[in-house]
């Protein structure tokens, strides 16, 4: 059984709200309308993947600029429609991978935007997963490469099914038009991108600078824990900063202080893990606060914004231990 994650399972009391999601689900669609999965159709066949109709984008051509797209004009198609408007030529999308993107999305028959990021100016972070996401984006964006535009025409089978989303003011037999700018792309091999720092302080562990995908190697000192929190860049990104209320893609790894054996780790379960600083114990919500994405951050938590003596049970974590961390911040959702 896969081994759900230590940060987010924990004891009520250490988290700031109860309930939250697991190492495989993002809770980063903060828009009704977002394309995540809510309202989708389920157990949808895989559709027939077609090249149009597809309405024009008449204005914002380029990559990255909010689109203006026409009205669809005729019947659209039954099958899902899609087209690359930009070719990039970055890494190319798997299934299940967490991808950042803005986006855009309209109705076929009014051309009614419904939702796009471009205004909020926070692009989406989300995984194109089965039960996350609409299948018109799990079907459609799969294949593309970094860097792309890509316009899609998604009918009620892929999209919100029969039932629409109301709030949204989208019926149940409206086909959606979405543009897609795809920024990146991040999945279990997913690595901590920056400027290695410096090291030097002997009584604090040191971590490892690889950004091969592998776990990097933590080697705790032979001496006493400090009492306070420790958060130090091991490798510095150049992105925007994590605020307090932030949510966070990572790959991360924990070990005790004590023996330095590894409690948990993102590397060791294959997949990514979102959340929101608000939801995990305060070493990490106050560790990862003020640090650019891009970054790899050591973490030495002491028990008082940690765990304190209530480990979870079945961690490995004795009552007041010190836990280490080495964190990469992937991206801010």
């Amino acid at each position: 059984m896969r081994r759900r994650s230590l940060l987010i399972a924990v004891p009520a009391g250490l988290v700031t709200l109860a309930g939250c999601g697991d190492d495989g689900k993002s809770d980063t669609a903060k828009s009704s309308s977002s394309p995540s999965a809510s309202a989708s159709a389920s157990s949808a066949p895989p559709p027939k993947i077609v090249d149009g109709p597809l309405p024009a984008i008449t204005a914002g051509t380029k990559f990255d600029e909010k689109p203006t797209v026409a009205k669809g004009t005729g019947d659209p198609s039954k099958n899902l429609a899609v087209r690359t408007a930009i070719a990039g030529g970055g890494r190319t999308v798997a299934e299940n991978d967490y991808i950042q993107a803005n986006y855009l999305g309209q109705i076929w028959d009014t051309a009614k935007v419904f939702d796009n990021s471009y205004d909020r100016k926070t692009p989406l972070v989300i995984q194109l997963a089965q039960g996350g996401i609409i299948d018109g984006w799990r079907y459609g964006l799969v294949g593309k490469k970094v860097g792309s535009r890509v316009e899609m025409a998604v009918p009620p089978t892929w999209g919100y099914g029969t039932s629409g989303n109301t709030q949204a003011g989208i019926k149940g037999t409206d086909t959606l038009v979405f543009v897609v700018d795809i920024q990146n792309t991040f999945n279990a091999k997913s690595s901590a991108k920056g400027k290695d720092v410096a090291q030097s302080d002997a009584a604090l562990p040191k971590v490892g600078t690889n950004t091969d995908g592998k776990a990097p190697s933590i080697t705790v000192p032979k001496a006493t824990a400090p009492t306070k929190l420790v958060a130090n860049y091991v490798i510095e990104g150049d992105g925007d900063e994590v605020k307090a209320d932030s949510s966070v893609l990572v790959q991360y790894e924990g070990v005790l202080w004590d023996g330095g054996k590894e409690f948990d780790s993102t590397y060791g379960r294959g997949q990514l893990t979102s959340f929101s600083l608000q939801q995990v114990v305060k070493g990490w919500s106050q560790g990862l606060t003020g640090k650019k994405v891009g970054s790899r951050v050591l973490i030495v938590v002491p028990p008082s914004l940690g765990y304190g003596d209530s480990p979870p049970s079945g961690s490995g974590i004795k009552k007041d231990s010190t836990l280490v961390f080495s964190v990469d911040i992937l991206a801010k959702m």
